[in-house]
């Protein structure tokens, strides 16, 4: 079976904004891609863990408590309940992102 997903060509294809669609589905999980040259808002999963696998670029993850930064060929998985926002660390960030099919998205006020 060939199936091959150049997600490498997706993200060059989204040159403006911000992109996020499933690529992939793995048993219960949807993989999406995302381009981001722009924050997404404070949100939270309530039903799903989140994993984030950075492609190019820098990817901040950040915190109630901080923020982290993912360089290419880094991941993290951010637990399900954990409230978070994400940002291109540059002009620019590609990553990979892997959540159950169906996640909640809950979005919600920065913290103070």
């Amino acid at each position: 079976m060939k199936n091959i997903i150049d997600y490498a060509a997706i993200a060059d294809a989204a040159r403006d904004g911000y992109m996020n669609r499933v690529i992939s589905n793995v048993n219960d999980h949807d993989v999406h891609i995302s381009v981001m040259d722009a924050p997404y808002p404070w949100h939270v999963h309530p039903n799903s863990d989140e994993t984030f696998i950075s492609v190019e670029g820098t990817l901040v993850i950040e915190f109630e408590e901080g923020a982290v930064e993912l360089r290419a060929g880094q991941l993290l998985t951010v637990p399900a309940g954990k409230p978070h926002c994400t940002r291109p660390g540059g002009a620019r960030s590609v990553n990979l992102t892997i959540e159950k099919k169906d996640t909640d998205t809950v979005f919600r006020d920065a913290p103070d």
